[in-house]
C-alpha cells in the first residue's frame, strides 16, 4: 500500500511539472507578440517551419508577393538599405523575413527565383509563403492591409515592421526606396545594443 501512495505521489508530481512546464512557455512569451500566432511558413528552399522559430533575434519583417510589378521590389530595396547601413558585425544580428500575400503563385520555385533575381541570400533571408488561410493572420498581427485586384495584382501596405527579438513590434516604416528611414534605422540599432 505504501508504495502505491508513493508511485501515485511521484505520477502526480510528474504531470504537475509538465504542467508547469507548458503553462510556463506562453508565459515567457508576451501577450503583445505576433509570436502568439502559430503559423507555418514554407520558405524558398522548400523548407517549412512555425515563424515561432524566428524567435530570439530582432527581426525586418515585409509582407510581399513576387509577381509585384511595383512596390515589392521598392520593399526589398529598402529592407536592404537598412541592412546595409549596419555595420557588417551588426547585419548578422538582425534578420530579415519577407513573407507572401499570395502563397498560391510563390511556390517554393517562385520565391528562389526571385530571390536570386533580387539579389537576396537566402541563407540570411528568409523568404517565405504561409498556407493561403493564414495570409490575413499574419497581416493582421502586422496591421498590413491587402485585397487582391481582379487583374491577380494586390492593393497592399509597403511596410517594414520591426519585431523584437520576442516578437514585439517595436517600429515600422512606410517609406520605400534605396535610402534607408533615419527613425527606423535608430530602432533597429537600438534592439542590436540590447
Amino acid at each position: 500500500m505504501k508504495h502505491l501512495r508513493a508511485m501515485a505521489t511521484c505520477v502526480a508530481l510528474l504531470f504537475a511539472s509538465i504542467g508547469a512546464a507548458q503553462a510556463g512557455t506562453p508565459a515567457a512569451r508576451p501577450a503583445d507578440s505576433v509570436y502568439q500566432l502559430s503559423v507555418p511558413l514554407t520558405d524558398a528552399r522548400g523548407k517549412t517551419q512555425d515563424w515561432r522559430a524566428l524567435e530570439g533575434k530582432p527581426r525586418i519583417v515585409a509582407m510581399f508577393y513576387t509577381s509585384c510589378p511595383y512596390m515589392c521590389p521598392l520593399i526589398v530595396e529598402s529592407a536592404k538599405a537598412v541592412v546595409h547601413a549596419l555595420p557588417a558585425a551588426e547585419r548578422e544580428r538582425v534578420g530579415v523575413v519577407l513573407i507572401s500575400l499570395d502563397p498560391a503563385r510563390d511556390t517554393p520555385a517562385v520565391l528562389r527565383d526571385t530571390a536570386t533575381k533580387r539579389n537576396i541570400d537566402t541563407t540570411r533571408w528568409l523568404v517565405a509563403a504561409p498556407a493561403p488561410a493564414d495570409v490575413r493572420k499574419i497581416a493582421g498581427v502586422l496591421d498590413v492591409r491587402y485585397r487582391r485586384l481582379a487583374d491577380g495584382n494586390f492593393n497592399h501596405t509597403s511596410a517594414l515592421v520591426l519585431l523584437d527579438a520576442k516578437g514585439r513590434i517595436v517600429a515600422r516604416t512606410e517609406q520605400v526606396g534605396p535610402e534607408p528611414d533615419a527613425a527606423f534605422l535608430s530602432a533597429v540599432r537600438a534592439q542590436l545594443a540590447k
